[in-house]
C-alpha cells in the first residue's frame, strides 16, 4: 500500500468514527446543559465553592464568573510552580522562574498550553497532575460554557438570562470531560502509553552524556489534553513521544479525541435552538474547511521535489517513521484548526507551504472545528458576519435564527474578529523591530520570520503549538506570549457574552419570503468564503513575508 493511499484510508476511517459519535455525543451534551437536575457530587461541589447553581445570570454576571474563576486559576497555578521545590513528588526539580511560571499559568488557564520548557526536565508529578492536568479539564469546560451561553442567547427571547456559569462549568467537567477522559486513558494505557508515578531513570549514554527518562501519569493527561483541545505534553516531544503516542492506532485515536467534541457541539447547538438543519449547516462549514486543509497539506507534503523526497515517499523530515506523512498531515491540520496545539511531528520541518497551512489554520480563528466551545462560538460569530454581508447585498436587515442583527450585534461581532489579528500582528511587528527578540530565532530570512509569526498566532488564538527553532524561554517571549494568550482568550469572551445577552433580550422575528435560509448550501458557501476572505485580507501580507516566500523559493 502506498503512503498516499494509507493517508486517505486513515482520513476516511477518522471521518467514519466521528460520524458514529456525532449523534449520541451531541444529543447527550444538549441534555447535560438543558437539564434542571443536579447530581449529588455536583451539589457537593456547589456547596464547597459557595455557588447557587439555580440562579440565572445575565451576561455581566456570567462574565464575572468566567473572569473570577480564571484569575484565581492563574494565581493558584503560578504559586504551585513557584513552590515546586518544596512540594513532594517534585522529582528534584526546583521552582519555576517567575516569567516562565506566569507564561505557563496563563497558557494552561487559557486552554493554550504553550510550553517554553522541557516538560520532563522542569515539572514534577504534583505540578503536572494537581496543576496542569486540572486546568486541562476546567479551561475546556469554561470554553464549552461560554459557547452554551451564546447558544442560549439565540434560543431564548425577551430575557437577558444566559444560564448559570458555575452549573455549566461543573457539568462540563463532571458529566462530559471526566467520563470521556477515563475511557480514553484506559484505551491509551492498553495500547502502550505509560501511567505511573515513577522517578527518574538512568537509561544509558547518549552523545557523551547520561540519558534519563522519567515516568508520570501520562495516559490520563494525554486523554484530557486531546479531548479538551488543550495540547500540552508531558514530554517535550509531545505526541511524537512513544510514551504519549506509541502506535499508529493511538495516533489516529488521539486525532479523533481532539475533534469529537468540537464537531459534536454543532448537533448540541442544533438541538438547543430547535433546528437540527442549522447545526448541520455549521457542521458542513467546519467539515469543508477541515477536509480542504487536509487535502492541501497532503499535497504539499507528498510533493516530490528532489531525489531525497522521492526516496522517502514524502517530506519525512521532522516526522515519525511509525506515523508517516499522511497521518502527520491529518494531525497537523486537525491540531491547528482546533485549539489543541498537540503535535506528532514538528511543523517547522514541514515544507514552506505546509508550514503556512498550519499557520493559516490558526489564523482562521480556530473555528473548523475549533476548540471545545471556542470553535462553536467563533463559527457562530462568523455566521453573523456572513448574514450581515448578505444583508448588505440585498438591502435588508440581516437576521440569523430569528434574531435581527442590528448595530449593537454587529459591533460585538466585529470587535471579536478584530482583536486576535491585532494581537498577532502588533506583537509580531514589535518582536521583529526590537533588537533582542530576534536573537531567539534559529533561522534567518523567511523561515525565521515564520517562527515568530507562528508563535504569536499560536498564543493569541490559544493553540499552543510552536514552530520548533524559536527559543521562547526569554523574558520577552514569556511575558508577551503570556499577555497575548490572556487577551486572546478573554477579550473575545467579553464580546461573545455581550452578544449573547443582546440576542437573548430580543423577541423572535417571524420568517418571511425574504429571509435568508441559513441552513442551505448557498449560505454554507457564503460562510466558507467570508471566513477565507476575511482571514486572507488580514494576514496575507504577513504570510507573504514568511511561509509563502519560503514555499515559492523552494
Amino acid at each position: 500500500m502506498g503512503p498516499v493511499l494509507a493517508g486517505v484510508l486513515q482520513l476516511l476511517a477518522l471521518i467514519a468514527a466521528l460520524a458514529l459519535a456525532y449523534v449520541p455525543l451531541g444529543a447527550y451534551m444538549a441534555r447535560v446543559y438543558s437539564s434542571d437536575k443536579h447530581w449529588r457530587v455536583e451539589k457537593w461541589i456547589y456547596k464547597g465553592i459557595g455557588a447557587n447553581p439555580n440562579t440565572e445570570m445575565r451576561w455581566p454576571a456570567y462574565l464575572r464568573g468566567v473572569l473570577a474563576f480564571s484569575a484565581v486559576s492563574v494565581l493558584l497555578l503560578y504559586l504551585l510552580q513557584r513552590l515546586q521545590g518544596r512540594l513532594p513528588g517534585s522529582l528534584g526539580f526546583s521552582a519555576i522562574d517567575p516569567d516562565q511560571a506566569f507564561n505557563t499559568a496563563a497558557s494552561f488557564v487559557t486552554n493554550t498550553n504553550w510550553q517554553s520548557y522541557y516538560g520532563e526536565q522542569a515539572m514534577g508529578h504534583v505540578v503536572q497532575t494537581a496543576g496542569l492536568a486540572v486546568q486541562n479539564f476546567v479551561s475546556a469546560a469554561v470554553g464549552i460554557a461560554v459557547a452554551v451561553a451564546l447558544v442560549r442567547g439565540f434560543a431564548r427571547s425577551r430575557t437577558g438570562e444566559l444560564g448559570n456559569f458555575w452549573s455549566d462549568l461543573v457539568r462540563g467537567v463532571v458529566r462530559i470531560l471526566l467520563p470521556l477522559s477515563v475511557v480514553a486513558a484506559i484505551v491509551l494505557v492498553a495500547c502502550g502509553a505509560i501511567q505511573n508515578f515513577s522517578g527518574i531513570h538512568e537509561v544509558g549514554q547518549f552523545m557523551g552524556g547520561q540519558q534519563q527518562w522519567n515516568g508520570g501519569a501520562v495516559a490520563s493527561q494525554e486523554a484530557i489534553k486531546e479531548i479538551g483541545t488543550n495540547g500540552g505534553g508531558y514530554f517535550n516531544a509531545n505526541s511524537a513521544h512513544p510514551f504519549e503516542n506509541p502506535t499508529p492506532f493511538t495516533n489516529l485515536f488521539e486525532i479523533f479525541l481532539l475533534l469529537v467534541i468540537p464537531f459534536a457541539l454543532t448537533r448540541t447547538f442544533g438541538i438547543m435552538v430547535g433546528s437540527l438543519k442549522q447545526g448541520y449547516a455549521i457542521l458542513a462549514t467546519m467539515g469543508t474547511i477541515w477536509v480542504g486543509f487536509i487535502a492541501l497539506m497532503m499535497w504539499t507534503e507528498f510533493a516530490h521535489h528532489g531525489p531525497a523526497l522521492q526516496i522517502a515517499g514524502g517530506a519525512m523530515e521532522g516526522k515519525e517513521q511509525r506515523i508517516g506523512v499522511g497521518a502527520s498531515s491529518i494531525f497537523a491540520v486537525s491540531t491547528t484548526l482546533t485549539s489543541t496545539g498537540a503535535v506528532d511531528s514538528f511543523h517547522s520541518s514541514f515544507t514552506g507551504l505546509g508550514g503556512g497551512i498550519t499557520m493559516l489554520g490558526m489564523q482562521l480563528g480556530e473555528i473548523a472545528p475549533g476548540g471545545t466551545g471556542s470553535g462553536l462560538y467563533g463559527m457562530l460569530v462568523m455566521a453573523i458576519i456572513a448574514v450581515f454581508i448578505a444583508g448588505l447585498m440585498v438591502g435588508r436587515t440581516p437576521e440569523y435564527l430569528g434574531k435581527k442583527i442590528g448595530t449593537r450585534e454587529i459591533k460585538f461581532a466585529a470587535l471579536y474578529i478584530l482583536i486576535t489579528p491585532a494581537l498577532v500582528l502588533v506583537f509580531t511587528a514589535a518582536a521583529m523591530a526590537l533588537p533582542t527578540p530576534g536573537n531567539s530565532m534559529t533561522n534567518s530570512g523567511a523561515h525565521g520570520f515564520s517562527e515568530i509569526l507562528y508563535a504569536y498566532s499560536s498564543a493569541a488564538n490559544n493553540n499552543g503549538s510552536a514552530f520548533a527553532g524559536l527559543n521562547a524561554d526569554t523574558q520577552w517571549f514569556n511575558s508577551t506570549l503570556g499577555l497575548a494568550m490572556v487577551l486572546g482568550r478573554f477579550l473575545p469572551m467579553v464580546f461573545v457574552l455581550a452578544l449573547a445577552g443582546s440576542l437573548a433580550e430580543q423577541k423572535p422575528v417571524p420568517e418571511t419570503a425574504g429571509t435568508l435560509r441559513t441552513e442551505k448550501p448557498l449560505f454554507i458557501g457564503l460562510l466558507v468564503g467570508a471566513i477565507l476572505i476575511i482571514t486572507g485580507l488580514t494576514y496575507f501580507p504577513a504570510l507573504a513575508l514568511g511561509p509563502l516566500a519560503e514555499g515559492l523559493a523552494s
